[in-house]
Parts: C-alpha cells; structure tokens; sequence
C-alpha cells in the first residue's frame, strides 16, 4: 500500500490543491454572505446619519440571504471533505472516479443567488 501512495504522489497533491480550491471557494461564499448581511445594516445606520429614515424598508432580504450564503459555504467545506477523502481513498487504490455532483450543485445554488439578487435590487431600486 505504501508503494502505491508514493507513485501516486502527484494525483495526491492535486487533490490537495482542489481541496484547498474548494476551501477558498467557500470561504468567499461565507465572506460575502457576510457582506450582503452588514450592508443591510450599513444602509439602515446611513439612512439615520442623514435623516431620511423612511428609506429604511421594514422587509429587507439581505439578512436572510446573508446567512443562507454563510451556511451554503459551511456545508460546501464539508461537502468539498467529504470529497477530498473519498478521491483520496480511490487514488490510493486506483480506483478514481470523476465526479461533478458538489461542482453542479454549487454552481445552481450560486445561479439561484444571482436570480434572487437580481429580483431584489430591481424591486428595490
């Protein structure tokens, strides 16, 4: 077995590097649920600052978009281990298989996102 991990040495630090990919990924996707959520708050404190208050709308969406954002980049880590253990598993008994279901959904999720953002600001603007 130990042969085996070291003649495939490259395949296994590939994928590390798509594991840490996948890291980064998901830590933007958190990063800017984030963002979505504190700018709500950051409209809300500047419409006060100028004394418009009525520009506050008692419906805003981002907070809920925030924290569903947050918590798509948290399962997506785990997902993206869970994927990282399993392709790590395959290569070491040569029985790698490619697989696209995280990068499809991911990929929905995010299209999904855009949509519901784009209905937003136009609603809003």
């Amino acid at each position: 077995m130990e042969g085996n991990i070291k003649k495939n040495t490259t395949d296994h630090l590939a994928n590390e590097r798509t594991f840490l990919a996948w890291v980064r990924t998901c830590i933007g996707i958190m990063a800017f649920g984030f963002v979505v959520m504190k700018f709500s708050l950051f409209v809300k404190q500047l419409s006060l600052i100028i004394g418009k208050p009525e520009l506050i709308q008692s419906k805003g969406y981002s907070s809920v978009i925030g924290i569903l954002l947050v918590a798509v980049g948290a399962i997506t880590t785990l997902l993206a281990f869970i994927r990282y253990k399993k392709t790590e598993k395959e290569i070491t008994l040569s029985n790698y298989k490619s697989s696209s279901l995280l990068i499809n959904l991911l990929a929905g999720f995010i299209f999904l996102i855009s949509i519901c953002l784009i209905f937003y600001l136009v609603k809003t603007a």
